[in-house]
């Protein structure tokens, strides 16, 4: 797993539309993935830093945005306050049908330095990842096309 990519895929049946609006519109972020993101604008350059509580400790959340191809892709640097280590987070998307096929890949995790501090070890975000694109982001997609 040493320096490999965390890369997880899924198919919604959801209209790309909307899935990109999921992934980048603070209001509806805040629904399925980080109820605590204060501000989000999703332009190359764009910083914010949040905190998530975790296990009774505070992780210090630094996302800057590198890459935006509206519709198609969008890529943030994160990184977490005390911590070393710098990682790229790429959602891309790709219409299929009238589904929406996501590719989530996050790369430098090895940057954090997971034998020194466990809870940032690469296992952790496969887990966290699968969870969020699986099921939260799928959740979330999937109902707000059914309304």
């Amino acid at each position: 797993m040493k320096n490999e990519p965390v890369i997880v895929e899924q198919i919604y049946n959801a209209p790309l539309k909307a899935v990109w609006e999921a992934i980048t519109d603070l209001g509806k972020m805040q629904q399925w993935y980080f109820p605590m993101l204060e501000e989000f604008v999703p332009e190359v350059g764009f910083e914010t830093v949040f905190d998530v509580e975790e296990g009774g400790k505070i992780y210090v959340h630094i996302w800057k945005i590198t890459e935006v191809d509206p519709g198609r892709k969008i890529s943030y640097e994160w990184k977490f306050g005390g911590y070393p280590g710098n990682s790229v987070v790429s959602f891309q998307l790709f219409p299929d049908g009238g589904h929406t096929k996501i590719v989530l890949t996050h790369t430098g995790l090895e940057t954090f330095r997971g034998d020194l501090h466990p809870e940032l070890a690469a296992h952790q975000f496969v887990e966290g990842w699968t969870n969020f694109i699986d099921t939260h982001l799928r959740n979330y997609v999937e109902q707000e096309t059914e309304e």
